[in-house]
């Protein structure tokens, strides 16, 4: 396969719209997200000015863009990759899970309301399909080129007729589309062919071909494969990447978090004090914001591990509270589970906590909700002095400032407001001995910070451990994507890509029967 490339694909600015490729998937997590991330950090490497693009994303992972605008992580992520500022326009509509049938609809930036499965595919849905085009028709005239991520699986057939994501989004726009399998699970054969049959002829014609993702073993031994295939469909297979740990960066979870990404599959690197640093991260239910935690893991001697069983945070130096999108429902969990007495103990006891976001609200005092869960008044834990009153309007900043003597900043997205009546103040919100909350997300990827942290805990948890001095989050999540963008330039063949993205799908691909129901 070839790693090379002919030249810059034209449009853009000035000029007709930029190319485009609608990067699609077999099923959920078949690896959607780092393949458009690597695309996009293999042509910013070759010079093409990229961007990314999700029309509608499901995930409790979010980040707040300079204007004030909430959007998936993983499009913040491939935003990075692209070496652009994350924007609005790269993710119109979030869907953020607030229980097993309804979810929270954010619409360019700001949430419009709440609607169950039914409703949003019922009409809401389909309704939404001139926004993200016209939102995908603004990045395509400002950049050389735009990867658009699907989400799920474009033989969907239930949802067909309502789809804005998949292949509404590639009809609409006239993309090719690259379907990416995840053979680590296997059948990835009949899921490439399956996936294709099961559309319709129209939007059969725009399914330029396959890629297989996470491969094991001797390419070698695939090819019969790849070539039958390619007699079965006319379609050919643009790469096989091989499987790589550590790549899962900011995944998109939305009700069930996996936690196969940087945390669970990086190594524990060697501390540089004599102790390790043991981190026990509450999983909470609805958790959001889970990549908080990857700058902890990132540190040598950190062990992160994520629990629901109050005898695990027994050894724990560090216990972390994380985001969610249900407080009170987090709260009544760890209550349920023993967990809440757990950490009244080590507050008592002088032991570390960390609450974040939702967390931090319900390690205070009272909690006044009428938005959210709609329970009314709850009381929190009582470990620190906060009320919180649950607002209409989502705080949505990306504040900056300074804790333990050093530069820190992050970004809110919450509808607690939390007023503070005592303690020390610690970012916007406040520590009480070894107890401290906050609702700024990222605050530990500034690594002064982190690493000021960190000293405090190890402090007070009597251990020996010594943050490395030189750990750098920004570089290492740097490393990350250019590892995705070398698997694009290494295992795909780019040149057909390009030709892709410039040029659009070859004409003339064949129909597969039987084609989508009628």
């Amino acid at each position: 396969m070839s790693g090379g490339t002919g030249g810059r694909p034209g449009g853009g600015p000035g000029g007709r719209p930029g190319g485009g490729l609608l990067v699609a998937g077999t099923t959920s997590d078949a690896g959607k997200s780092v393949v458009t991330a690597g695309i996009c950090r293999w042509l910013v490497r070759r010079g093409v000015k990229v961007a990314p693009f999700k029309a509608q994303n499901m995930s409790l992972n979010s980040f707040v863009t300079r204007e004030g605008a909430e959007i998936g992580r993983a499009q913040a992520m491939q935003a990075q990759a692209a070496r652009v500022e994350p924007s609005v326009l790269m993710n119109p509509v979030l869907l953020k899970p607030g229980g097993d049938r309804s979810s929270q609809v954010v619409l360019m930036g700001k949430p419009v309301g709440e609607l169950s499965a039914r409703g949003y595919h019922g009409g809401r849905q389909e309704a939404l399909l001139g926004t993200v085009l016209d939102c995908l028709a603004e990045l395509r005239g400002t950049y050389d080129a735009v990867i658009c991520e699907g989400a799920g699986s474009p033989a969907e057939i239930n949802l067909r007729r309502t789809d804005i994501v998949n292949m509404g989004i590639a009809r609409g726009a006239r993309l090719p589309v690259l379907v990416v399998g995840d053979i680590d699970r296997g059948g990835v054969f009949a899921s490439f062919f399956g996936t294709v049959a099961l559309l319709s002829r129209e939007d059969q014609e725009l399914v330029a071909g396959f890629l297989v993702n996470k491969f094991r073993g001797d390419v070698s031994l695939l090819e019969p494969g790849i070539d039958m295939l390619h007699g079965l469909t006319g379609r050919h297979t643009y790469g096989v990447l091989p499987f790589r740990h550590g790549l899962g960066i900011d995944e998109e979870d939305g009700l069930g978090v996996s936690l196969r990404g940087s945390v669970r599959e990086s190594e524990v690197s060697s501390p540089v004090g004599e102790d390790i640093l043991r981190v026990a991260v509450c999983a909470i239910p609805l958790m959001s914001n889970f990549t908080d935690l990857d700058a902890l893991a990132a540190e040598p001697g950190v062990v992160v591990r994520f629990v629901d069983r109050a005898e695990e945070l027994v050894d724990a130096d560090l216990v972390v509270v994380p985001g969610t999108r249900g407080t009170v429902r987090a709260l009544e969990w760890l209550r349920r589970r023993g967990l809440a007495d757990a950490l009244v103990r080590r507050a008592a006891e002088g032991r570390p906590v960390l609450g974040i976001c939702g967390g931090f609200q319900l390690l205070g005092e009272h909690i006044e909700d009428e938005v959210e869960s709609r329970a009314g008044a709850v009381d929190g834990l009582g470990l620190l002095p906060v009320r919180v009153r649950f607002a209409r309007e989502k705080t949505l900043t990306r504040p900056v400032g300074e804790a333990l003597g050093e530069p820190v900043q992050g970004y809110e997205i919450h509808h607690g407001v939390a007023h503070v009546t005592g303690g020390e103040p610690f970012l916007d919100g406040c520590r009480v001995g070894q107890v401290w909350g906050t609702h700024w997300h990222g605050s530990l990827e500034s690594d002064g910070f982190r690493r000021a942290f960190l000293r405090e805990v190890a402090s007070a948890a009597g251990r020996r451990f010594v943050p490395a001095p030189d750990t750098s989050f920004e570089g290492l999540r740097e490393e990350q994507l250019d590892r995705l963008g070398d698997l694009i330039e290494e295992h795909a063949d780019t040149d057909a890509l390009w030709r892709l993205i410039e040029s659009g799908a070859p004409a003339g691909l064949p129909f597969i029967p039987p084609g989508a129901p009628a």
